[in-house]
């Protein structure tokens, strides 16, 4: 079997858009393995997870489901997010964003200028030796509250202490589903896709902070 690649999705995307041989595509959102479909270039998509977004912010701003767009919208607080286009993390902030607007007249615009794009892109912020790039936003005092997805970041408040992590709203929160496209029928290849949908596939998944895809 070939090592897997990683990085942003939607970069990933668009290799694979512009010839570069893949099995098997793994992102998280629907929309990028739909467009591999709609394209010709992926056979299936399978959505296999489910994910939420957070505001993981220093402890000291004081910030809660309550008070999160008015802190969010004030001019010092720096606010960091993943590169919209390259990463469906930036996707997902943008579409919070609009959101906001209808609890917020004014908000979009706000949240979109004055938004750090730190992760997600081949420009963004280099993480720290030996620190994940969730933790190096607050290490390395690049911003001082991140939206990104909920899953992983009890790591993060370990490796950089003096963090809260901060549930959206129900009015502000959007869904966030993984999905794969089959691009060929390498057996290995759908195996692991099997297995990604298996009970057990699931289970480790959930095992990661990830919500399996029953109800979808």
């Amino acid at each position: 079997m070939a090592a897997p690649t990683f990085g942003p999705a939607g970069l990933l995307r668009q290799r694979i858009e512009n010839g570069e041989q893949a099995d098997l595509y793994l992102s998280a959102d629907l929309a990028g393995p739909r467009r591999l479909a709609e394209a010709g270039k992926a056979k299936a998509v399978v959505p296999f997870a489910r994910n939420t977004l957070c505001v993981l912010a220093r402890a000291d701003l004081g910030l809660t489901p309550d008070n999160l767009l008015d802190r969010l919208l004030k001019p010092d607080l720096r606010l960091a997010t993943s590169t919209p286009g390259a990463d469906p993390g930036g996707d997902y902030a943008q579409a919070i964003f609009e959101r906001a607007e209808a609890v917020h007249p004014g908000a979009k615009a706000v949240l979109e200028k004055k938004a750090l794009k730190l992760l997600g892109s081949p420009n963004a912020m280099v993480p720290m030796a030996g620190r994940s790039p969730s933790a190096t936003v607050f290490l390395g005092n690049n911003a001082d509250a991140l939206l990104y997805y909920c899953s992983g970041q009890g790591g993060t408040m370990k490796e950089a202490p003096g963090l809260n992590l901060v549930r959206l709203p129900s009015n502000l929160s959007v869904p966030a589903t993984y999905a794969m496209a089959l691009i060929t029928e390498n057996p290995d290849a759908m195996r692991l896709a099997l297995f990604l949908v298996s009970e057990k596939g699931q289970a480790i998944l959930t095992r990661h902070e990830l919500a399996p895809i029953s109800g979808l």
